[in-house]
């Protein structure tokens, strides 16, 4: 716990935490709420669905552009303007949404608010990039659990909501959330200095020596772990138990955040790299037997097991970009990890539900989840281009 109390000693360290828990909650509530919402004013899963997509893909695409945006101008600005302009364009989403629009209305409604979503996170995980190097690694593993719990509460919250008043609420108190963590973040990042950013490309900072293999192996990664969640509900359907899907997903998170707790107190002699490359073997091993078991309560106990590797590599993942990423694309580095391994995990979810359709069954979907987590450790020993330059200059910015 000293590490831990070392961490939350730091200055900001409390407002990033808890501003950042909360400024995340919002992705794990809206396309949940929105897709309950939709689904129950049109009776149509399919524009629910479209509706959860485009706006998961509007926030996926901007983010980038507006992290560079934030590395060259500084995130404090942005920050206030999206924490104004997000709980108004959801409170018009759920205008048009309840007001019974056309179906085109409501998909513009959701990529707009979508396109808005507070740029919470890659800006607290380039601030942690910016602490004293000896507390880094733990900062980032409590980001990490903390993110952890995000989808776990996150969903709870809008079931809750759901169950008590209507989806329209969980909108709404994400909205709340998305603006408190984004004014709480900006006040953390006033102190921030850009750095002078050299003329570049678009993808410039993904080439960056070293990024290549990190977002292709976070891409394996959560294109498994896509695989995964639909493989969970549908295997509790299959057993019988459909009412305990919800508990076996909190199950393989708690386990995560478990295994970051006790990850992030730790210190390692062993390189980043080479730490990231052994999780992510772990993970593979956790995954491995899942597809042959057939009793709920296993699969929870496996899943929990398993999900202790989770955190820790995301952990280790985080550091890494944060030690090779240009000090100029800090944010936009976190933002295209961001990017690049939400669309892998939608695709891992369109996979395996065409698995589970098919003749390969659920289990078909839970090889695909351990296939990804193993490509993902084999992305790791692809050799590539090594530079120490973008770690010794993150060094040297002040914490």
């Amino acid at each position: 716990m000293r590490a831990y109390l070392t961490v939350w000693r730091l200055p900001s360290a409390p407002v990033l935490l808890l501003a950042g828990f909360a400024g995340r909650l919002p992705s794990s509530m809206v396309p949940l709420a929105l897709l309950l919402m939709v689904q129950q004013q049109t009776g149509s899963y399919a524009v629910a669905g479209l509706a959860a997509a485009t706006l998961g893909v509007a926030s996926a695409v901007m983010a980038p552009v507006l992290g560079r945006l934030a590395d060259r101008r500084g995130p404090r600005r942005l920050l206030l303007t999206q924490a104004a302009l997000y709980p108004l364009l959801l409170a018009a989403l759920l205008v048009v949404v309840l007001g019974g629009a056309p179906d085109a209305a409501v998909i513009a409604a959701s990529g707009m608010a979508g396109a808005a979503t507070p740029l919470v996170s890659g800006t607290v995980r380039a601030l942690w990039s910016r602490t004293d190097p000896r507390v880094r690694g733990t900062a980032y593993a409590l980001d990490a659990t903390a993110t952890e719990l995000v989808f776990v509460v996150g969903p709870a919250l809008v079931a809750a909501l759901a169950v008590l008043a209507a989806p329209a609420w969980a909108v709404g108190v994400a909205g709340t959330l998305g603006a408190i963590g984004a004014f709480g973040v900006a006040g953390a990042a006033r102190s921030w200095v850009p750095q002078v950013a050299p003329s570049a490309g678009l993808f410039s900072t993904v080439r960056s020596p070293g990024m290549p293999r990190v977002l292709v192996s976070g891409a394996a990664l959560m294109l498994g772990f896509g695989a995964l969640e639909v493989a969970i509900p549908a295997f509790a359907d299959s057993a019988g138990r459909p009412g305990i899907s919800g508990l076996l997903l909190a199950v393989w998170a708690l386990g995560s955040v478990a295994g970051g707790l006790w990850f992030g107190a730790r210190v390692l002699s062993a390189s980043l790299p080479r730490q990231y490359r052994w999780l992510l073997f772990g993970v593979t091993i956790g995954l491995a037997p899942l597809a042959w078991i057939s009793s709920p309560w296993a699969l929870g106990v496996l899943l929990f097991l398993g999900g202790t590797a989770i955190a820790p590599t995301l952990t280790v993942q985080n550091s890494l970009v944060g030690s090779i990423a240009p000090v100029h694309a800090t944010t936009e580095a976190f933002t295209w990890l961001s990017t690049i391994t939400v669309g892998a995990s939608a695709i891992g979810a369109a996979l395996g539900g065409a698995l589970i359709e098919g003749s390969a069954g659920v289990p078909g979907s839970l090889v695909l989840a351990c296939v990804g987590a193993a490509a993902a450790v084999v992305v790791t020993l692809v050799p590539g281009r090594r530079t120490a330059a973008p770690a010794q200059r993150r060094e040297s910015v002040p914490a």
